[in-house]
């Protein structure tokens, strides 16, 4: 394994969209690194399987976006497209409705920058 080439920072409370094979390992990574993750997955088993394997660490799940999203100071989505990634993040049930102020969202999710430009309207 190679050396740091950054500093660390304080854990953070994180919400982490999607699970699947990069969000999953991504999640788990934040989490094994110190940070409180709390992630969401619209196929349950899978947000179910993560806890079970990331839970020694401390890493749970929420049933719905918005209570991943509650409290955290980051939201990562990495999900399938822009629909997928409108379902997550809007409604009163989406990321966008648990988030505090001040809290940053981050998309990983391979979407168009018409999708981009309307979340961030």
């Amino acid at each position: 394994m190679a050396n740091k080439t950054y500093d660390s920072v304080p854990p953070q409370r994180v919400a982490f969209l999607g699970l699947g094979v990069m969000g999953s390992p991504m999640a788990g990574h934040l989490q094994r690194a110190g940070h409180e993750v709390t992630v969401y997955n619209r196929t349950a088993a899978k947000a179910e399987a993560w806890v079970k394997e990331y839970g020694e660490y401390g890493g749970t799940s929420a049933a719905t976006p918005a209570a991943a999203a509650a409290g955290a100071d980051i939201v990562f989505a990495c999900v399938g497209n822009d629909d997928d990634l409108r379902s997550v993040v809007l409604g009163e049930t989406g990321a966008f409705a648990g988030m505090k102020p001040g809290a940053v969202f981050v998309d990983h999710t391979t979407a168009s920058a018409e999708v981009a430009r309307e979340l961030h309207a």
